[in-house]
């Protein structure tokens, strides 16, 4: 996740990172932990862990409920901002795939 504002509850813990791709397994240990209000500074895709819910901050004060399911990704492109929070009530855990260089 890149441009970090506030800072969250969620931790992130890098796997892989080198000049094309970083590799970031989020995890929520319990239910409202949140990242913190970020902007995505790169094109990135999430597959969640776990089966259920997030809850995104969005700005103007936009807030709704995602529903996900294990293994199934999304991909969103650079410049999303939000603050991202565990709509659960069990820890949970997601790994981003940052793509670092532009578009060709």
């Amino acid at each position: 996740m890149c441009n970090e504002g506030s800072e969250g509850t969620a931790r992130g813990s890098v796997q892989i990172e080198n000049t094309r791709t970083r590799v970031t397994e989020w995890h929520f240990e319990k239910p409202g932990d949140n990242t913190g209000w970020h902007r995505h500074e790169h094109d990135y895709v999430v597959v969640p862990l776990f089966d259920g819910a997030l809850e995104l901050k969005e700005p103007g004060g936009v807030e709704r409920r995602v529903e996900l399911k294990t293994g199934v990704p999304y991909f969103r492109e650079a410049g999303v901002e939000h603050d991202v929070l565990n709509g659960n009530d069990f820890a949970c855990s997601f790994i981003e795939i940052e793509f670092l260089q532009p578009k060709p």
